[in-house]
């Protein structure tokens, strides 16, 4: 049945609404304020979105080898994270095999499982690792999932409620709400999984078919994970409590999420560099990738799946030519998931080549590896691409690690992605086409949110 509108009602409300319009009209003040409202809004918008991002310079330049103990006592402050020496890392390449570790150490979990995730996509993978979830949440075992609002948009809330009935627990990182406006633009980058307290899984991957499953016009994705053991596995688990406590207002604590090691699973220096940014735009990763890369004396191995170094890094790799440093990029080539940003990235390649540097684009499929390899000894795993939004904006996780195993390992798979790469020329990067130059014109307004 209609509600009916008492007709007083109605009048007193076109009253109001009349007099508020004729106020406007005849109101030279109301019009002027309102035009600086809504200009200064828009503004306040732009300046947050595309503001210029902070400038890095090492002062004094680095000087201390990267092999040595002085370097490491020297990057241990910079980027605020303790040393820690008796882990091992098992390098997993590709969906088939990284889900398989993961959901096995899940299936084995006695205490808890804690998931943090920028992409958990509905599709076969996350079919397979919400039935393990709710197996081990009906069992006992605390089950918290923390996923990114933006990044995880297409799963809907109701998908994890057989997960929230059997006792787990899922919340969203920075969901779009009025008191949060400003901050809606950080995203958690991260993608972590961390079992008992005692083994991690971090690196480039969330959790979708992409990651597994090939479709009639793309192979599945190429990615890398690292299972991680040892006292590192309690830096990647505090970064992990750390948006807990954000989006849940709950600290975990306790021996079922911080059990006690009764032995060292191995002999691997490593430091787990959490990366929030600052008030003012800095943020730890940048610091660490700037200093490895300043630091490097023999070669630089860098493979993204999205390259938009701002000029402070662009300088930095361009000085590491100057040193006789070999550095090599392996990125995206036609397979991949995003246009305008591959087409922005094109665009710095001209300093880099003209360096020196060699660049390629990977041809068998997207490659979404995060992973730089500094002078046959440092390796950097996590979800830090060298781009605007992980240095300035996101959330990101990386492990830094000193091990001649890892990084035998991670620079083998680094040749094995570039023989099947295409080398981009500073021939090729001049000869390029005018659409391709317009493209990386859109791009370059849009630099500081890609």
């Amino acid at each position: 049945m209609p509600t009916l509108t008492k007709p007083s009602q109605t009048k007193k409300k076109a009253g109001a609404d009349g007099l508020l319009e004729r106020e406007f009209i005849h109101s030279r003040f109301l019009r002027v304020s309102a035009i600086i409202a809504i200009s200064a809004i828009v503004v306040l918008i732009l300046a947050g979105l595309f503001a210029p991002g902070l400038r890095y310079s090492l002062v004094p330049p680095v000087e201390t080898a990267v092999d040595s103990p002085a370097f490491l006592n020297e990057l241990e402050p910079l980027v605020l994270s303790k040393v820690t020496h008796n882990n091992l890392f098992e390098v997993i390449d590709n969906g088939e095999n990284f889900y398989e570790a993961e959901l096995d150490a899940m299936r084995h979990a006695r205490r808890s499982i804690n998931i943090e995730a920028y992409i958990f996509h509905k599709g076969k993978v996350t079919d397979e690792v919400l039935d393990v979830l709710v197996e081990r949440a009906r069992l006992g075992v605390h089950v918290n999932v923390v996923l990114d609002a933006l990044g995880s948009f297409s799963t809907r809330k109701k998908y994890f409620q057989t997960l929230e009935n059997a006792g787990g627990k899922v919340e969203w990182y920075h969901r779009l709400r009025l008191h949060n406006w400003f901050i809606a633009n950080n995203r958690t980058h991260r993608e972590i999984t961390v079992i008992d307290g005692s083994t991690a899984f971090v690196g480039g991957a969330g959790y979708a078919d992409w990651w597994r499953f090939p479709t009639k016009s793309d192979p599945r994705w190429r990615d890398t994970m690292v299972r991680v053991q040892g006292d590192a596995v309690r830096g990647i688990q505090g970064a992990f409590i750390e948006n807990w406590l954000e989006t849940s207002g709950e600290i975990l604590d306790g021996q079922d999420y911080f059990p006690m090691l009764t032995s060292d699973p191995g002999t691997a220096t490593a430091l787990v560099v959490p990366s929030t940014p600052g008030s003012g735009g800095s943020t730890r990763s940048r610091v660490l990738f700037q200093t490895l890369i300043a630091a490097a004396r023999k070669s630089v191995l860098i493979r993204t799946p999205y390259f938009l170094p701002d000029r402070s890094m662009r300088n930095e790799l361009v000085r590491s030519r100057e040193r006789g440093v070999s550095v090599v990029v392996i990125v995206p080539g036609k397979h991949n998931d995003h246009a305008l940003t591959r087409s922005s990235g094109r665009s710095a390649y001209g300093d880099l080549l003209k360096a020196g540097a060699e660049i390629y684009e990977y041809e068998a499929s997207m490659i979404h590896a995060k992973i730089t390899v500094v002078d046959g000894l440092w390796s950097v795993v996590g979800s830090t691409n060298l781009d605007n939004r992980s240095f300035g904006i996101n959330d990101e996780i990386n492990v830094a690690i000193v091990n001649a195993d890892v990084t035998a390992r991670l620079s083998q798979s680094f040749e094995e992605d570039r023989s099947h790469s295409k080398r981009v020329t500073l021939q090729d990067w001049e000869n390029r086409s005018v659409s391709e130059r317009l493209l990386e014109g859109v791009g370059w307004i849009v630099e500081r949110q890609q």
